[in-house]
């Protein structure tokens, strides 16, 4: 007997993006993974029955191991159940969605992949500006601020994300980003480059900040904070 896993995303974490698809498949399952950005009033879609597991990672905090978040889902979606792997965000964008996939098919057990608002979309709505503009923000770059250390990635494009006619959207890179600015600016692109701070976006207590790509660099590094967030860096992030 094998079950089923649907990987649904859950958005930025206000309940009111969720898709429909999202909540109608939180409301059907009978186990729920679920991460510790898409907790709290989200988990009000699922049934009172549901099995309800917190598989979540946050960085400088005790997290569950990858392998073990995927031999849970193997290991529940064999008794039968029907499995909801709820991740934050967009599945597909650095939520190590490929891991747990490559983990169900090695088991034999089949999955669906439900879309869903990613964060770097929720920041740009909340700012009122838009990912693009014809002729000055001709391209939208997503990259992650933090390799599996925690620290900037090696190897970057430094010319493609010193590209100034691009909207340069840097996830879980709060920590990282005073390095990764220097590097921008030494590759080019101005210190005066409009960014944007994002924080806890789409939960009652977000917070935008906006500064030139150089200050923002030199607050961050002085307090980054606690709470999960994004940096958008181009000509759009003025506002």
């Amino acid at each position: 007997m094998t079950g089923f896993v649907s990987f649904v995303s859950s958005g930025p974490g206000d309940p009111e993006l969720l898709t429909l698809k999202a909540a109608r498949l939180m409301g059907a399952a009978e186990v729920v993974l679920f991460d510790d950005l898409s907790s709290g009033a989200l988990l009000y879609h699922c049934a009172d029955g549901a099995e309800l597991i917190a598989v979540g990672k946050r960085a400088g905090r005790p997290s569950p191991r990858q392998d073990h978040v995927s031999r849970l889902l193997v290991d529940h979606a064999r008794t039968g159940a029907r499995v909801v792997r709820l991740k934050s965000g967009d599945a597909g964008i650095f939520g190590r969605l490929e891991e747990e996939i490559t983990a169900l098919r090695a088991a034999g057990i089949g999955f669906e992949i439900v879309p869903g608002v990613t964060a770097a979309s929720a920041a740009a709505a909340a700012a009122g500006i838009p990912l693009t503009r014809r002729g000055t923000a001709r391209r939208v770059q997503f990259i992650t601020g933090a390799d599996v250390t925690g620290v900037l990635p090696e190897g970057l494009n430094w010319a493609a994300l010193a590209d100034p006619g691009a909207t340069t959207v840097v996830y879980m890179g709060k920590r990282s980003f005073p390095r990764l600015a220097e590097g921008l600016i030494a590759h080019g692109l101005p210190p005066d480059t409009p960014a944007l701070l994002a924080e806890a976006v789409g939960h009652p207590h977000a917070r935008l900040t906006r500064r030139p790509l150089a200050r923002l660099a030199e607050e961050i590094a002085e307090t980054a904070g606690e709470h999960p967030a994004l940096i958008l860096v181009g000509p759009l992030a003025e506002g």
